[in-house]
């Protein structure tokens, strides 16, 4: 498939299942952060999923190797939103992904409430700056909450849920009090987290966190997942999931296995 690319765009590689993305640094270019959630969290077979903040969609391009699911990718920023649908085009994945150039506070109004199997988000991670903010505006909105709090999202998020729905959520770990508190605020159980460090004995750089739409209380902290060994190189663990030799992490999908049809029953018996 040809698409037209703009200035400074590049075509990469993804490097799983011939999947490829249309990027520039001087817009946006996935990092590790995209790829961890895309590989962390809970997948329907079938179902419909939501991805917020989605940039140019390489968290959807990366689900699609998990499900068969539907996924719509919403995007406020219209550069974004646009490399997201010419990306869509490019690997030919018109029947299963849709972008969507809206604002997440409102687009349960566009795709209908209460409906949603999973929805992933890589949200911006820092307060808007007092002073002077990057001068890129596509790099500052990616970067700082400009259009979306974390209240927003995770709001956002709780809308579009069905019962028994999970949200999956990367951010920096010095937020993850507010992320549970603000889960918990709009009744999404937080159920499983963990932390990703740089390399043994360093401090966590990221959190995974994922939980339910009224789910019960039941956390789960999973194993620390290392980022780089000894050598430099990528930890056995990340360089399959980053190199498309594993669709998943390992210790995510079957954590809540036994606590799975309790959690709808759970959630069913909410709603009566």
């Amino acid at each position: 498939m040809q698409v037209v690319l703009q200035n400074t765009e590049r075509i990469d590689d993804l490097l799983t299942h011939d999947l490829r993305i249309i990027q520039s640094e001087e817009v946006f270019a996935f990092s590790l952060d995209a790829v961890l959630l895309a590989r962390f969290c809970s997948v329907p077979p079938r179902g419909k999923i939501v991805d917020l903040c989605s940039g140019n969609g390489v968290i959807p391009l990366l689900l699609t190797t998990r499900t068969k699911a539907k996924i719509w990718a919403v995007e406020i920023q219209e550069r974004l939103a646009d490399m997201g649908r010419r990306n869509i085009e490019l690997n030919q994945l018109e029947d299963n992904l849709h972008m969507i150039h809206g604002d997440l506070k409102n687009v349960h109004r566009t795709l209908g409430a209460s409906q949603y199997d999973l929805v992933t988000v890589n949200p911006p991670y820092l307060p808007v700056p007092a002073g002077e903010q990057n001068r890129n505006q596509h790099v500052a909105a990616a970067r700082h909450e400009i259009f979306c709090t974390l209240e927003d999202v995770v709001a956002a998020s709780a809308k579009l849920l069905r019962p028994g729905g999970k949200m999956a959520m990367v951010h920096r770990p010095n937020r993850l009090v507010d992320i549970v508190a603000l889960m918990r605020q709009y009744r999404v159980e937080p159920k499983r987290v963990r932390f990703v460090h740089p390399r043994q004995g360093e401090e966590a750089m990221m959190v995974l966190v994922e939980g339910i739409r009224d789910g019960k209380p039941d956390l789960k902290t999973l194993p620390p997942l290392i980022v780089h060994g000894k050598d430099g190189k990528y930890c056995g663990e990340l360089h399959s999931v980053f190199y498309g030799e594993k669709s998943q992490l390992d210790n995510t999908d079957t954590v809540m296995k036994n606590s799975r049809i309790e959690d709808h029953n759970h959630a069913n018996s909410e709603k009566l």
